[in-house]
């Protein structure tokens, strides 16, 4: 077994793309690939990593690099996203309301991890999810905060709050 953290780092993104596809059989549908050799994917201590046609085939699928963004992340990079202007349909509130729902969950949770000293592999991999799910939400609350900035601000009010913009 591998113990790296870039390992665990993509095998954590490795997993959040096998989730975001709909699960193991669909993520075997999907990239051709048998349920048994996605399933050691997933599995977050088996050394099995994704090969880059699957990696491709799930993130075309889903819309979103999360193990390409991963990969630029643990080389000190960032993804730029081309799509930057489908942003205006964000809305600030129910993005900066799903950030701090995310947040709450990782806080609570590692809080439970952490209360008796010891954080256990299972507590880790919970917590990690939690952070995952805390960073995609932070990265549309980005999304549309760039949007206001390009806008010079935004009023929000009663058509922000019942549904979008």
């Amino acid at each position: 077994m591998k113990t790296d953290a870039w390992f665990h780092r993509i095998k954590a993104a490795q997993r959040d793309l096998i989730r975001l596809v709909g699960g193991i059989e669909r993520a075997a549908l999907i990239s051709s690939v048998s349920k048994s050799h996605i399933g050691r994917m997933n599995n977050a201590t088996d050394p099995e990593l994704m090969p880059i046609s699957v990696v491709f085939a799930l993130e075309s699928e889903c819309g979103v690099p999360l193990v390409t963004s991963a990969l630029a992340e643990l080389n000190g990079r960032r993804l730029s996203d081309p799509g930057a202007e489908q942003a205006a349909d964000r809305n600030v509130l129910t993005s900066y309301t799903a950030v701090v729902q995310r947040a709450a969950d990782l806080t609570s949770g590692g809080a439970v991890a952490i209360a008796d000293m010891v954080v256990t592999p299972v507590e880790a991999r919970k917590m990690d999810r939690d952070a995952a799910e805390v960073e995609l939400a932070v990265s549309e609350l980005r999304k549309a905060l760039a949007v206001v900035i390009e806008r010079g601000g935004e009023k929000l009010g009663p058509r922000l709050v019942h549904g979008g913009l």
